[in-house]
């Protein structure tokens, strides 16, 4: 008797945990997230999510063995007790240029809560809770719709997303 497996959904989470010294500064982080919406700009390239960003490539590649390519990067801000819309990081009718993971990174958050659906075989609508922490990250396919969800009622959360392809 065989097994083959001839799909999967992978969902990969944790703490970012850099090396003393070249610690993340989420402060700026948030700084840059606040500036881009007041403004109405593109999320700016900095040192700091450069840092982030290539310590998940480095991490996915030696661990799992694919290489993650940047396709975009964009910061969210949400209100106490906000629900998010359902958010989906692929255009349906060009899957060809759509990312293959999105990466969420909690900057700033407090009492924060992601809920990644998803369909098994046929048993469809399932979901899939996790808290979403300071200095930690969900990475899930793009494919997967998810929402975010602020549950206490003091604060702003911060949330930077980026998405990646992977060859």
């Amino acid at each position: 008797m065989h097994k083959k497996v001839l799909s999967e959904i992978d969902l990969h989470y944790g703490g970012i945990d850099m090396p003393k010294g070249f610690e993340i500064d989420r402060d700026k982080l948030q700084s840059d997230i606040l500036l881009s919406h007041i403004k109405g700009s593109e999320f700016p390239f900095s040192r700091n999510w450069d840092m982030l960003n290539t310590y998940m490539r480095d991490h996915i590649n030696l661990e799992y063995g694919f290489t993650l390519i940047n396709k975009e990067m964009w910061g969210n801000v949400y209100k106490s007790k906000e629900i998010s819309i359902p958010l989906l990081n692929i255009d349906p009718v060009d899957l060809r240029n759509s990312p293959d993971y999105t990466f969420l990174y909690g900057v700033n958050v407090k009492d924060c809560s992601v809920r990644i659906h998803y369909d098994q075989n046929r048993r469809k609508g399932r979901s899939w809770d996790i808290k979403l922490e300071n200095n930690k990250f969900i990475m899930f396919p793009s494919t997967q719709m998810y929402y975010i969800t602020n549950n206490q009622k003091d604060s702003l959360n911060f949330i930077l997303t980026t998405t990646y392809e992977f060859i």
